[in-house]
């Protein structure tokens, strides 16, 4: 068993691929094969699990004395009265007078009651004592009970009963009988456990009911949470629930069943952990004849087509979830009417439009075909994991993070753009982009360990695009990893008709196509094709960094500043393993004047990265921009100079640049409001560029670089009279 990777717990991987602590599944751990009817199924460990994977802390929810939640008048409302089978109200007030709490529907005569089966006192089984009713849901009562067997005089233990709100319904009974059938063999953390299932006759009827037999949680419903705030719940909270929600959903999901009814209402906060409830519309995904329960705004369009419904799957699944982060984060108005089956513009909800990995999130995990979501509870929850880290990583102004590892792609592979820090011979000539090795650069989509290639490719990490074309023409099996990593390397040796002949057989249709062909497109000098091919991969894969930072590049190759840097942005924010993007907003930021803040961004970049000495270069030489350097400037970049170490050489050149920069505003006569200052004393600074250029001279290996250094040298000095 290996320890789980996922930040916070302290759990290991079991044998089946899930942590014994938090219930997640393993990172690459292989596919889970679904159970047959009847098979026998793997159990996780129910120790609560911690929310916020480590980027967030939410405060634990008390759990609620279990008598103090009793209802003292339990009573189904008006607006949740209706007719199960026209949907028309049934048992309301009218006229002044109360509604009906049992009779028929006046439309088509279909019996009703609202009625609680069960009082305070009764006896189920001779085991459950009914302490009274605690809440209702969508097909029935919940009731608190004692456990008389296994409670005693020194610890109760309390259990939650659900019966029916309609005993006389078809539908709701055989949800009852689905979930005696298998639920109590769900063990999860994240899930009501389900002990027993109990039958009890009905007493207005002596119809036999069952009742479902649950832990007792005592927490607080994200319904009730989200409604008891002043507005939508912060977008950290959120996420982190959706975590929660998608690690339970995928554990139902490896074992062949589908939840079907997610919304805030089924899920409960208590303590630190989140748990779903409410387990009513769970079907199996081989059951092709249950009866399918959704509620309005949350279930799938293809559920709901009235001529030819589909049948649930995981993507409607994946649909709930997107719904129920959408109505806990943003307020929509006709969430269940105009709003069924849409997100509001970014224009009606300002937070779409400041978080767009969020929004993108949102688009694909409700996109109205089911082909197009997210195609499992872990992808979703991959991304989710991303977005969060991205969230998080805005609101922090004093710190930088470390985002998840990615379980897509690499690191990038080294950093780009990093001219500004590059010392030239020719003095202060900053080195421009070379677009064109941009995809060399890159992070790249990893190969799936499973690949046959696999092992071959981990050994070619270090050749060169030439020697490793060849080499891949030459594998024993052209797998997909081979495939797509001589897309790559054709690119990258600037064969791009030949990378196109490659990409054009593939026969893959996910989003890695949309990754090379912007790869190929940037090799061919072809901004505007990879900025589209690289959008398609943000809207697929929203939580990653790599087509951010891929989009920043072609988005400022093309032109687009404010687009270029705002990614640029939002990866260096998220991850400071992510120089190159350091680098590519502090060009944006001096375009934009905005020198200061450049200096900041390169300042910030870790002494830990190899990039720390170019970065202070360019940190330096961005205080220098000429036509708006200050004496503070000017002394802040001797400062960092004198503190920065590097070879003798680099730092000649610099001093140079620096010292030149102060002779020059010496010599303008800017003497600003503190009146002369030896460190600009015109004779001592000519003396300091001579001594540099000496310096550069005894370096050089090159005659004529040796002969020009001394002619600088003597062309700076001071003038005298001897």
């Amino acid at each position: 068993m290996s320890a789980c990777r996922h930040p916070g717990c302290t759990g290991t991987y079991e044998a089946d691929g899930y942590c014994d602590v938090c219930g997640r599944k393993e990172l690459w751990a292989a596919a889970v094969p679904v159970p047959e009817s009847g098979s026998s199924r793997r159990r996780v460990s129910s120790a609560q699990t911690r929310l916020g994977a480590g980027l967030v802390e939410l405060a634990p929810v008390a759990r609620r004395d279990p008598v103090s939640a009793v209802q003292h008048d339990p009573r189904v409302p008006e607006h949740r009265r209706v007719c199960r089978t026209c949907r028309k109200p049934v048992g309301r007030s009218r006229d002044g007078r109360p509604g009906r709490d049992r009779g028929f529907c006046p439309v088509d005569g279909t019996p009703f009651s609202f009625v609680p089966a069960l009082a305070e006192g009764d006896l189920v089984e001779g085991r459950y004592e009914i302490r009274g009713c605690l809440a209702y849901g969508g097909f029935g009562w919940i009731y608190l009970a004692r456990d008389g067997k296994l409670g005693d005089t020194h610890a109760e233990r309390w259990v939650v009963l659900k019966g029916l709100i309609d005993v006389n319904d078809p539908d709701a009974v055989a949800s009852a009988v689905n979930e005696r059938r298998f639920l109590v063999e769900v063990d999860h953390p994240g899930i009501v456990k389900i002990y027993d299932f109990a039958r009890h006759p009905d007493p207005h009827t002596g119809t036999i009911v069952g009742y479902l037999v649950m832990e007792y949680l005592g927490g607080r419903s994200l319904q009730d949470i989200h409604t008891t705030q002043p507005g939508p719940l912060p977008l950290t909270t959120v996420l982190t629930y959706g975590l929660e929600i998608l690690a339970a959903l995928g554990y139902l999901h490896d074992n062949g069943l589908l939840y079907c009814d997610l919304k805030p209402d089924n899920v409960i906060h208590v303590g630190d952990a989140l748990k779903l409830i409410d387990l009513g519309a769970v079907l199996r995904m081989s059951d092709r004849e249950g009866a399918v329960f959704g509620t309005a705004g949350y279930q799938a369009p293809e559920l709901e087509r009235p001529d030819a419904p589909a049948d649930p799957t995981v993507a409607s699944d994946i649909y709930t979830v997107g719904r129920t982060l959408a109505a806990l984060s943003l307020p929509i108005e006709g969430f269940g009417t105009r709003h069924r089956h849409s997100l509001p513009d970014p224009a009606e909800a300002p937070l779409l439009a400041d978080e767009e990995s969020y929004h993108r999130l949102l688009l694909r995990a409700t996109h109205p075909d089911p082909l197009r979501r997210f195609g499992s509870a872990e992808e979703m929850r991959e991304q989710l994991h991303g977005v969060l880290a991205e969230v998080v990583a805005s609101t922090k102004d004093d710190a930088r993070l470390r985002a998840p590892m990615s379980a897509r792609f690499t690191p990038e592979r080294r950093a780009f753009g990093t001219g500004a820090g590059a010392v030239s011979v020719n003095g202060h000539t900053e080195i421009p982009v070379d677009w064109t090795t941009v995809p060399q650069c890159l992070p790249t989509p990893l190969a799936d360990p499973a690949d046959p290639s696999a092992s071959l490719l981990a050994a070619l990490s270090a050749a060169e695009p030439d020697e490793l074309v060849g080499t891949l023409l030459a594998a024993p099996v052209r797998s997909e990893a081979v495939q797509l990593r001589l897309i790559d390397a054709r690119a990258a040796a600037g064969d791009v008709p030949g990378a196109r002949a490659e990409l054009a057989a593939l026969s893959i249709k996910d989003w890695r196509v949309a990754w090379y062909s912007g790869v190929v497109a940037l090799a061919g000098g072809e901004p505007d094709m990879a900025r589209q091919a690289f959008q398609a991969v943000y809207d697929a894969l929203p939580g990653e960094l790599a087509p951010k930072l891929a989009l920043a590049a072609a988005a400022e190759w093309g032109g687009d500043d404010a687009r270029a840097g705002s990614l640029y942005e939002r990866v260096w924010r998220t991850d400071i393993g992510h120089v190159s993007a350091a680098f590519g907003l502090a060009r944006v930021l001096r375009r934009a004047d905005r020198r200061k803040d450049a200096v900041a961004t390169l300042e910030a970049v870790p002494e830990s990265s190899s990039q720390y000495v170019l970065a202070r270069v360019a940190a330096i030489r961005a205080r220098l921009d000429p036509g708006r350097v200050t004496r503070s400037d000017l002394n802040n970049a001797t400062k960092r100079l004198r503190d920065l170490k590097m070879d003798i050489e680099r730092q000649a050149r610099l001093t140079v640049e620096v010292l030149t920069a102060k002779l020059n505003w010496t010599l303008s006569g800017l003497e600003g409001p503190d009146g002369p200052d030896q460190e600009f004393d015109e004779v001592r600074l000519r003396r300091e560029l001579e001594r540099a250029y000496r310096n550069l001279a005894k370096l050089a290996e090159d005659p004529e670089v040796r002969s020009g250094m001394v002619d600088r040298a003597n062309r700076i000095r001071p003038k005298t009279l001897f």
